[in-house]
């Protein structure tokens, strides 16, 4: 992962490290699943390496699947402190065993794709030419 600095200084600089583009940290700020960020003099965003570390975990929490609207959600509680931490942690859960069960199928899709493969390779290795549903290739 990659050193966040204290300070960042720039929109640009926060979507390198968060890995958004710029426009969906604008787009995140409008819907308020983010924060409008702090601003300098000449009107550029600003933020805290808390505030980038929010926005990291945000976007892991979509990669697996959260909505945007259950982002929300999420966030609003932290923002309200520690009294919301059994509201949190009951948002996490749900989302792990979700996160879980889609693991399973994936293992399983795997499963079954790895399954296929070999049977395309010992097909491709060992044809049977008595089969009349073969048709040797010419190389």
């Amino acid at each position: 992962m990659q050193e966040i600095p204290e300070i960042v200084n720039s929109i640009k600089q926060a979507a390198e490290l968060t890995g958004l583009t710029e426009d969906t940290i604008r787009y995140y700020e409008k819907i308020g699943l983010l924060p409008y960020a702090d601003r300098k003099r000449n009107g550029h965003r600003v933020y805290s390496r808390d505030q980038i570390r929010g926005i990291i975990f945000l976007t892991r929490l979509k990669a697996t699947g959260m909505t945007l609207e259950e982002m929300k959600r999420y966030r609003e509680l932290s923002s309200r402190g520690n009294d919301t931490i059994p509201l949190r942690l009951s948002i996490l859960e749900k989302h792990k065993q979700k996160i879980q069960k889609e693991i399973s199928r994936l293992n399983e899709t795997e499963k079954i794709i790895e399954f296929k493969i070999d049977h395309y390779r010992e097909i491709s290795q060992n044809p049977d030419l008595s089969d009349s549903n073969c048709t040797p290739t010419l190389k």
